[in-house]
């Protein structure tokens, strides 16, 4: 096997191997029984809008110099813009393609210009280019967090606004104005889409499509409901505030009972790769037998396997849905 074949290889698997690491050290947003019936009742305007919208978005991208082939690559993975949407980042999909590219090409060129085995250079090219990865991650999951943690403040803002005798659409005002960002940018889109002429409805649920929040999803559900239905809408925001605040207690009970568990899981996926390094650094000739004896090969792939059967079971024990 070829140095070109076997560096390739290597590549790949690295890849998906950071991949999914990063999956794995970040919280799950697979839907739940509960989120999908909540989508299917606060979703009522699905349809074909969100293909109209990604068509209309690749059309402005197709009309940036030098961003287009990349548009086109990225135009069929959806979840890159709406993962940058969701992080607040003012970056296209194709744009935050070439930054990625650019990292892999900046690992590639370190292990060519440099004394390290040009056979690291995809491993390298790899875990250089999850660092934009991760960071947009990182972005994502601190400002969805921060999100849900408002989320009990602006309902409970939200019924006392009703019953003080405003309009929900003067209340979305006031939330807006009142509390801080993330939350706040939202309401506001939500608040001026509707002084734009969009139908409360439509613009609750295109908030909820933004952004992945199950409380979120039970106050858009709760709203369409109510004015479809009627009833006492402030009594409605109120129970679910409370609600909302006592998951939330939960759910950070149970991060500080899983901590130790995620912290060996950390350690655990960054054991091998750290050794590996130490042990290239010390016995170069030993460690490089890894890739030039065939049996060096098998046992490669099969640690590279257990790593991510490893990986999978941890968070498997760390996921607790709440």
């Amino acid at each position: 096997m070829s140095g070109l074949v076997i560096a390739l290889v290597i590549g790949i698997v690295v890849a998906s191997l950071v991949a999914f690491a990063v999956n794995v050290l970040m919280p799950a947003d697979d839907s739940t029984a509960t989120e999908d019936r909540l989508a299917a009742m606060a979703s009522r305007r699905r349809g074909g809008k969100t293909e109209e919208v990604a068509q209309a978005s690749l059309m402005r991208l197709d009309g940036d110099d030098g961003t287009s082939l990349m548009s086109r690559l990225t135009a069929g993975m959806p979840a890159i813009s709406d993962y940058l949407e969701q992080a607040d980042l003012p970056l296209t999909p194709a744009k935050f393609g070439f930054i990625c590219v650019g990292f892999f090409g900046a690992g590639v060129m370190a292990c060519v210009l440099s004394p390290i085995p040009v056979l690291l250079a995809p491993i390298l090219g790899a875990l250089l280019m999850g660092l934009p990865i991760g960071w947009l991650m990182m972005k994502r999951k601190r400002r969805l967090s921060a999100f849900g943690n408002q989320m009990p403040q602006a309902l409970e803002l939200l019924s006392r606004s009703l019953r003080a005798g405003h309009s929900l659409n003067a209340g979305f005002g006031l939330v807006a104005s009142e509390m801080d960002a993330p939350l706040a940018t939202e309401f506001r889109r939500c608040f001026e889409e509707q002084n734009l002429g969009i139908p409360l409805d439509e613009a609750i649920d295109d908030m909820a499509l933004r952004i992945p929040n199950m409380d979120l999803r039970f106050f858009a559900t709760a709203v369409i409901l109510q004015r479809q239905t009627g009833g006492d809408l402030s009594e409605i925001l109120e129970k679910i505030g409370h609600l909302v605040r006592e998951r939330l207690m939960i759910l950070g009970t149970i991060q500080a009972l899983t901590g130790e568990g995620r912290m060996s899981g950390a350690v655990l996926l960054a054991l091998p790769p750290v050794l590996f390094v130490v042990m290239l650094k010390l016995n170069y000739e030993y460690v490089m037998m890894l890739f030039t004896d065939e049996i060096g090969r098998y046992m490669l792939g099969i640690a590279l396997v257990t790593q991510l059967i490893g990986a999978l079971v941890i968070k498997k024990i760390i996921t607790i849905k709440v």
